[in-house]
């Protein structure tokens, strides 16, 4: 599998420089960036502008027929080592490839470039012998994007052009069924139609509106983990949004996050900041009294407003955002204290997963994320630190026989941590929720508790999310669910149509007793034909449309259509509401 793999990369970073070859031969003014392989394909970036061509999605057929044509050639990938000078002057006319020579000058004498055909690049390969070993119809040319060269919002835009490639075609298709899917349930287009959330330029890129429709939801997920945690022992807080920077001086976020950082703000005699983190704040509330060991652990929570600076080029929808409100919590507790309330932890989040319809080892997975010993920039310096946390968090989840995995140079900077993996429909995975162990905090704040025997000691911290960030959390099951999410937290949970002017009133009086029973109900009694309304719920994912006309008013009762059923017929409105107040109330 691991040759397998290997071969396809090759595959794939082969097939870019095909790419830029063909795209070269297209449009001969055209400047290279650079293409390296990714995930699932390869792209190549351009600068158009002396070309007088605007590259859009509509010119990607031409462009992969002439890619084909370069594979039939047969044209062998040649490697050649060359001197500095002799590479700058190669690449004269093409100046981003003329600055990747000069970069290297710094450190090298020589540079390889791989020849194909009349084609010249700089790269250090690897790449398949020859053009025709590339499976033809294996590979597609995806869309065309913006991005700045070197990745920097202070260089130049160019011109991305995306691919994908596999060995063989079948597992193309495969791919490309599976992105159409993703693109049908694609959070960003359902949140439209459903009228959940909007963006506005005046506000600003990253900082989602959300609408009545979509307050609702974010309502009840707050609602249902704030109550969760209370009956756990969270103590449930308000902490100010923003803070003296010196609190992240102090919490080491600032050098380590700064970059993700807004700017600080100058404010009488003070300098204030906009908090990327809630923890620090905690740990204020902690230490305004000297604690006693009788007070541990000390479950601190808050639905924390939190802000970080995200390049305004990887903002995605609500999964992406520059402000989200995070279900964030601090447990302060003493070190022999850690096992049981991180096993409590994870119940909490496997709790709370099955209440959205999640399931171990097919939608989410754990990951236990290390440090780097060796690296003491990024990770703060205590081996004997790291090698205990570590272990702890390993023993934890192997205690509970939890399936996971390890990824080495992912922990948080302050110690490891246990990640919540979601497989997105995209078959993707993303980090949900978050567990961390911290032995950096409580030093850097002097947090102490009295002991038993009247010492005082340091205790330890331990970091957590029940789900995660709100909007991130709301993009996931929008997607994971195609828009039809669980009944509970549907913004309407039943509408009424009644079929003519005479069936009004009767609909009305069921929409109140629903109302009244704590469902949320819409009465659509707009001119329209029935049909045209049931097909407008459908489109909303309204789980259940109660249908009112003649007999449904002469018989007191109601036609109902389920969502993902149908029609189910007829009932009395006492039998329905008892068994959807049922439904609402146990998230089934």
């Amino acid at each position: 599998m691991e040759k397998e793999t290997q071969t396809i990369e090759v595959a794939r970073h082969s097939l870019a420089h095909v790419l830029a070859y063909a795209v070269q031969e297209l449009y001969p003014q055209v400047k290279l960036g650079m293409g390296p392989a990714i995930e699932n394909g390869f792209y190549y970036d351009f600068d158009f502008s002396g070309t007088g061509t605007t590259l859009s999605d509509k010119d990607l057929p031409k462009i992969e027929k002439r890619i084909r044509e370069v594979m039939r050639r047969k044209l062998a990938f040649v490697c050649e080592k060359t001197a500095i000078a002799a590479a700058k002057e190669l690449f004269g006319n093409q100046p981003f490839k003329f600055e990747i020579a000069s970069d290297l000058e710094k450190e090298n004498n020589e540079v390889s470039i791989y020849r194909t055909g009349k084609f010249v690049d700089l790269c250090v390969g690897p790449h398949v012998a020859s053009t025709d070993e590339i499976a033809p119809d294996a590979f597609k040319l995806t869309k065309v994007a913006g991005a700045y060269w070197k990745g920097s919002e202070k260089n130049q835009m160019l011109t991305r052009i995306y691919g994908v490639a596999f060995a063989t075609k079948s597992e193309l298709d495969e791919y490309l069924e599976r992105e159409a899917e993703a693109e049908k349930r694609d959070h960003r287009k359902l949140g439209q139609q459903m009228d959940l959330f909007v963006y506005s330029d005046l506000v600003g890129k990253g900082l989602p509106l959300f609408t009545e429709k979509g307050s609702i939801i974010r309502r009840e997920l707050e609602n249902f983990i704030v109550a969760e945690e209370i009956k756990r022992g969270y103590k449930h807080v308000y902490t100010p949004e923003l803070a003296k920077v010196d609190l992240y001086r102090v919490s080491g976020h600032y050098p380590y996050y700064k970059d993700t950082m807004y700017p600080v703000m100058k404010v009488d005699e003070e300098e204030l900041i906009l908090r990327p983190m809630s923890c620090p704040h905690h740990y204020q509330l902690y230490s305004a009294k000297q604690r006693s060991y009788r007070e541990l652990p000390f479950r601190i929570a808050e639905l924390a407003k939190l802000f970080r600076y995200e390049k305004s080029g990887e903002l995605t929808g609500l999964v992406r955002v520059r402000s989200f409100c995070l279900a964030d919590a601090h447990i302060i507790c003493a070190k022999d204290q850690a096992v049981k309330e991180i096993g409590q932890v994870l119940d909490l989040i496997e709790f709370c997963s099955k209440a959205l319809g999640l399931k171990k080892g097919k939608d989410y997975r754990y990951r236990l994320s290390l440090g780097d010993r060796n690296d003491d920039k990024k990770y703060c310096k205590d081996d004997a630190a790291w090698d205990f946390s570590e272990n702890l968090l390993r023993g934890v989840l192997q205690k509970r026989k939890s399936d996971f995995f390890e990824a080495p140079d992912e922990a948080a900077f302050y110690g490891p941590k246990i990640d919540i993996q979601m497989k997105n429909i995209a078959d993707k995975e993303e980090t949900a929720f978050t567990v961390q162990y911290d032995f950096v905090g409580p030093k850097r704040f002097a947090m102490s508790y009295i002991d038993k025997d009247g010492t005082k000691q340091e205790p330890i911290v331990i970091h957590r999310s029940s789900i995660g960030a709100i909007e991130r959390t709301l993009a996931f099951l929008i997607e994971h669910y195609a828009g039809a999410l669980p009944l509970w937290l549907m913004p309407v949970q039943v509408q009424v149509l009644p079929i003519g002017m005479d069936h009004k009133k009767y609909a009305k009086e069921i929409g109140q007793a629903l109302r009244e029973a704590g469902v949320r109900v819409e009465v659509n009694d707009a001119d329209e034909s029935v049909g045209k309304k049931i097909r407008e719920g459908e489109l909303q994912k309204i789980p259940y449309i109660l249908v009112i006309g003649d007999k449904e008013v002469k018989s007191k009762s109601i036609s109902v259509r389920q969502r993902g059923k149908g029609d189910l017929g007829k009932m009395k409105l006492k039998k329905f509401t008892a068994q959807i107040t049922d439904q609402i109330q146990t998230k089934n």
